[in-house]
């Protein structure tokens, strides 16, 4: 499977629900908190035209938004199972 980065903030839900999924089904991931790092809110920025979407994940060399939170969105894009 591709690197994966997850882009987030400590008060997102959406991200704890993305981080949650990913370690349900064994997916290792790299997390970048953009509050801590600004070169990664404006990583963020730049990939999604301008608009501060939590979380982002870089999946190999492709980003993916998952905000509002979708299972079958994430699962698709990861090519994992949707139920654990």
């Amino acid at each position: 499977m591709a690197e994966i980065t997850v882009y987030t903030t400590g008060w997102c839900p959406d991200c704890w629900r993305a981080k949650k999924f990913l370690k349900e089904r064994g997916v290792a991931f790299h997390e970048v908190n953009i509050e801590e790092d600004v070169a990664a809110e404006e990583l963020v920025l730049r990939v999604n035209d301008g608009r501060r979407k939590i979380p982002t994940l870089k999946i190999g060399e492709r980003y993916v938004t998952c905000s509002p939170f979708n299972a079958h969105k994430l699962a698709e894009a990861l090519n994992v199972p949707l139920n654990p």
